[in-house]
């Protein structure tokens, strides 16, 4: 089997029920979803079997509902079956909510960065970032695309944060402040009566 097929020499490319310029708007929404997979699997080789387990069976689950999200992406059939649920977002939300009972207090802003996989799965975070920013515009543009993969990605990035801050505390590696950071989060912990 070839792996090249020269149908996209002259700038096109193929989505689910027709062709489009690779450049398109929605072209660039599921390619920086597929970066943001990219940028997870390698946060995975990062992540030691023995203390991230949970984090690990997480971001498999991701990568396979990235999958979905850029295959609904993909696809401009005027018939569409999509794959990615509001389930997804239901369960980024309950991680999240685990994972920062675990979390140090937070107060100010933090620089990415701490122990190899903190730094990448902040990296990925930011291509969440920018791949909700794709998939907002192509809302705007009246695109017809699931409104959930936005939602999708708005979680992904708020998980991605706090397993980037697990990444480093269960090694024990201190999340780096901002110096000019103010008080910008309250703790939970510290609630006045």
């Amino acid at each position: 089997m070839k792996i090249y097929t020269r149908t996209g020499d002259k700038g096109k490319t193929s989505l689910i029920g027709g062709r489009v310029d690779k450049d398109s708007l929605r072209v660039e929404a599921y390619g920086t979803m597929d970066e943001l997979n990219s940028f997870i699997g390698k946060a995975m080789t990062e992540l030691d079997p023995a203390i991230f387990a949970d984090m690990l069976t997480d971001l498999e689950a991701i990568q396979n509902e990235l999958f979905d999200g850029g295959g609904d992406l993909a696809n401009v059939m005027k018939e569409r079956h999509y794959k990615l649920s509001e389930e997804p977002v239901e369960v980024l939300e309950q991680r999240i909510d685990v994972l920062m009972e675990e979390a140090p207090p937070l107060e100010k802003f933090i620089l990415p960065g701490g122990s190899p996989a903190a730094a990448t799965l902040h990296i990925a975070r930011t291509v969440a970032r920018r791949a909700e920013r794709g998939v907002v515009t192509l809302l705007k543009a009246e695109e017809d695309v699931p409104a959930v993969v936005q939602r999708y990605l708005n979680r992904l990035s708020d998980y991605l944060f706090v397993a980037a801050r697990i990444a480093n505390s269960r090694v024990n590696v201190p999340d780096n402040e901002y110096v000019r950071s103010a008080k910008v989060f309250r703790t939970d912990k510290k609630k006045e009566d």
